[in-house]
């Protein structure tokens, strides 16, 4: 009976050591079921392995609002139309006082009226320091439904920027989502995807893409949500976004075993706190740590 016990022991522990690493490991639902069932407020995530293209998803297909997060849509809409001949990165764009509006970014407060820079840098503000006015003077060059119009011919509908920011009653290009959803709108899976095409080359040369993914990796969030609790060693190209109920962030994750696309979004949060503890900031942390710990290859010394 030993003997007999012994051998069907040895048989069951070949059967496991011969099993698919996703068969002996936790699944990526496994890891982010918890963390996004015990949260306070509504979340929707997707994430997309830019190397073999397995995905994952919770609630992908949601329409969220992006809060700060469309101006990576917006990044490519101006990248679009530099390679069609229609704006050049080098074009100056002068700030009037009339053009200044409040929240997040640098030109509101540390620049004077008359000031001039190249188109370049003002989107280069509005990613790194998610400037709102900077934005705005985006926006004015390009125009707002132009955002719209490009992605919905690429298949992404329900990536929209609805107006100018805090400028919503005077510029709004569609009334009723604005109210609905803020600034903009997307899903998580939208959002992977268009990330995913950004890497692949796909939304312009190789110049322009090469300039892009350095803006996302530029991004300077206070508050810190998807690098929060991943290594230093692992580089982070993304935008993110928050306002009152709604924190959000996307971006890809280089490391070892990646790069990893990544779009969690989140509203109706109990906890509205401008804080880096607020808990949906902790939570967008979370989960981009576990993406990290499912993919991750430690190589070998």
């Amino acid at each position: 009976m030993v003997r007999v016990l012994g051998l069907l022991y040895s048989v069951l522990s070949a059967l496991v050591l011969c099993a698919p690493a996703s068969a002996q490991e936790k699944t990526l639902a496994d890891r982010l079921t918890p963390l996004i069932k015990a949260h306070h407020g509504k979340v929707a995530l997707a994430v997309l392995h830019l190397g073999d293209g397995v995905s994952y998803d919770y609630d992908g297909d949601e329409v969220m609002p992006t809060a700060s997060m469309i101006k990576f849509m917006i990044m490519l809409e101006v990248y679009q139309q530099v390679a069609e001949g229609k704006v050049k990165l080098s074009d100056t764009v002068v700030l009037h006082e009339t053009d200044k509006v409040g929240g997040s970014g640098i030109l509101t407060y540390h620049f004077s009226d008359g000031a001039s820079f190249p188109l370049r840098d003002a989107v280069r503000l509005m990613i790194a320091y998610s400037d709102n006015t900077a934005t705005n003077l985006v926006l004015d060059r390009i125009g707002i439904d132009s955002t719209n119009r490009r992605m919905t011919a690429w298949g992404f509908p329900n990536s929209r920027v609805n107006a100018k920011v805090f400028l919503g009653s005077k510029t709004s290009v569609d009334p009723a989502r604005t109210k609905k959803y803020g600034l903009g709108s997307t899903t998580p899976r939208e959002t992977v995807k268009l990330l995913a095409k950004l890497y692949q080359g796909k939304c312009g040369d190789a110049q322009a893409t090469k300039d892009m993914i350095e803006h996302l990796k530029k991004c300077d969030d206070k508050d810190v949500k998807l690098r929060r609790f991943l290594p230093p060693s692992v580089v982070v190209a993304n935008k993110s976004g928050q306002v009152t109920d709604v924190k959000t962030d996307a971006g890809i994750l280089y490391f070892p075993g990646g790069p990893v696309a990544i779009c969690v979004m989140t509203k109706d949060n109990k906890d509205r706190r401008y804080n880096p503890d607020n808990e949906a900031n902790l939570l967008i942390g979370r989960i981009a740590e576990q993406v990290y710990l499912y993919y991750v290859k430690i190589p070998k010394k």
